[in-house]
């Protein structure tokens, strides 16, 4: 057996990634920041395969130390055919302060949040991703790294924090293919998420947000699961060091 690391997966991305992944009887560490009982519920509809909720703070080694022992222990002895298959970086979350307002604090948490806590989890967690020989890591990034027009939010702090994802992507994945293990991003456009997360847009923004996108929809999660979910398998085995649009057309 295998397992994924999937953070941020109480709602949305991750928790489309989740159920998207049991399906394929793999097995599940399933992160959340501090929403025990939403990761609960995740888990609760992958109960086809074995999982495991751990809850902490990103930004903390501590943490990522955690995720990855219980990868292990779900996944198998190091070195077998089991082990560590996969990890999802997926938690985060939009501010969208304008950058004549945006303080230290706004922008550190930023940082911290992803840039820092995609580090730890790259660091940490490559070795044991290339102990099979076909380890794969997913970030997930964002439009707003992208895309700055006049008259929409640019979500400043956001932008430098998925930018630093990214370059940390590539970075990797140059360090570390020789190894078998591909590091990639997907680059998700406006993702309309459940009502109790509907992100940072009002709903007049939303309705605005709908008109910037060339498909004329907004992204459901499954839509940026379904990639995540490519990316981790055999198939993608080529394919590294990418930053995967999947934004409706907004970046062409």
């Amino acid at each position: 057996m295998s397992s994924v690391v999937v953070t941020g997966a109480g709602s949305g991305i991750g928790a489309a990634t989740c159920r998207r992944l049991a399906a394929q009887g793999i097995d599940l560490v399933i992160h959340t920041g501090s929403r025990r009982a939403a990761a609960d519920a995740v888990a609760a509809e992958c109960s086809a395969v074995r999982t495991t909720v751990v809850v902490g703070d990103m930004a903390l080694p501590s943490t990522v130390d955690a995720l990855l022992d219980a990868a292990m222990a779900l996944g198998g002895a190091p070195g077998d055919a089991g082990g560590l298959r996969g990890v999802v970086a997926n938690a985060g979350f939009a501010d969208k302060t304008s950058l004549a307002e945006l303080d230290d604090d706004i922008l550190e948490r930023s940082l911290r949040t992803m840039v820092v806590s995609v580090a730890h989890l790259l660091r940490k967690s490559l070795p044991l991703l290339a102990l099979s020989g076909q380890g794969r890591f997913v970030a997930i990034s964002s439009f707003v790294a992208h895309r700055f027009t006049l008259g929409a939010s640019t979500f400043p702090a956001t932008a430098a924090a998925k930018a630093g994802v990214e370059a940390l992507v590539k970075a990797a994945a140059a360090e570390n293919a020789a190894r078998g293990v591909t590091v990639n991003a997907v680059a998700p456009g406006y993702v309309r998420k459940d009502r109790a997360n509907a992100g940072a847009l009002t709903d007049e923004q939303w309705k605005q947000a709908l008109l910037r996108v060339p498909a004329g929809r907004l992204a459901t999660p499954d839509d940026i699961a379904a990639p995540i979910a490519f990316l981790l398998s055999r198939e993608a085995a080529f394919i590294t060091g990418q930053i995967l649009h999947v934004d409706g057309g907004m970046t062409l």
